[in-house]
């Protein structure tokens, strides 16, 4: 499936760090189902270049994937140990999107792109792989890109505004990247053409 404008602007932007693009290409060896590098290393490439800084230092880098086989999370520290073993200076962070729904009370996601569509930010939910086989990048974006792009910072409605708010004095991304523009609560979420409610129907709540 050929890629859509936004996330071809993306890769551009992945392609001019090789090392960041390593890195990805890394995580593919490990073979994690739906696995991906996501996040804020490749949300900060952006904004990093939306305010023409140098590129920020990864504080961690968070890998994805989704298993409702692995329960007992055997799958992620398998995977941390053996990152940490292959890039030690980066401190990874392995997570399976297939336990997240419990957190939160929600019925079981589907994948990691629906459990993506309930993280705090709307632009933190991106997400790149390397897929070896084909030789083939990929992006996973629930809201898409647009407002990623434009430097835009975008709470989800799905999760407590509060919540939004912590994160957003305490990550200090507005004295970091002093040109992001917070999205008006008036303004239209991005969409997500694929998600379910936590509590519709579909999800078997009353």
């Amino acid at each position: 499936m050929p890629l859509d404008i936004d996330s071809q602007r993306l890769l551009a932007l992945l392609h001019r760090y090789p090392q960041r693009a390593r890195l990805i290409k890394l995580v593919s060896r490990l073979n994690l189902p739906d696995g991906w590098v996501a996040a804020g290393m490749i949300r900060n490439l952006v904004w990093d270049h939306l305010h023409n800084q140098p590129l920020s230092p990864l504080n961690d880098i968070d890998v994805i994937y989704f298993d409702a086989d692995d329960t007992q999370g055997a799958r992620a520290l398998a995977a941390e140990t053996w990152l940490h073993q292959q890039a030690p200076d980066h401190n990874w962070q392995v997570r399976n999107q297939a336990l997240m729904h419990a957190r939160h009370g929600h019925a079981p996601y589907r994948d990691c792109g629906e459990a993506m569509g309930f993280w705090p930010e709307c632009e933190t939910a991106v997400a790149v792989r390397w897929l070896a086989t084909t030789a083939q990048w990929q992006v996973l974006a629930p809201f898409g890109l647009h407002s990623l792009l434009a430097g835009r910072l975008t709470a989800n409605p799905l999760r407590p505004a509060e919540l939004f708010q912590q994160r957003l004095q305490h990550k200090g991304w507005l004295q970091r990247w002093p040109r992001l523009r917070l999205a008006s609560p008036t303004e239209p979420t991005p969409s997500h053409p694929g998600i379910r409610h936590p509590w519709s129907p579909a999800d078997g709540r009353e």
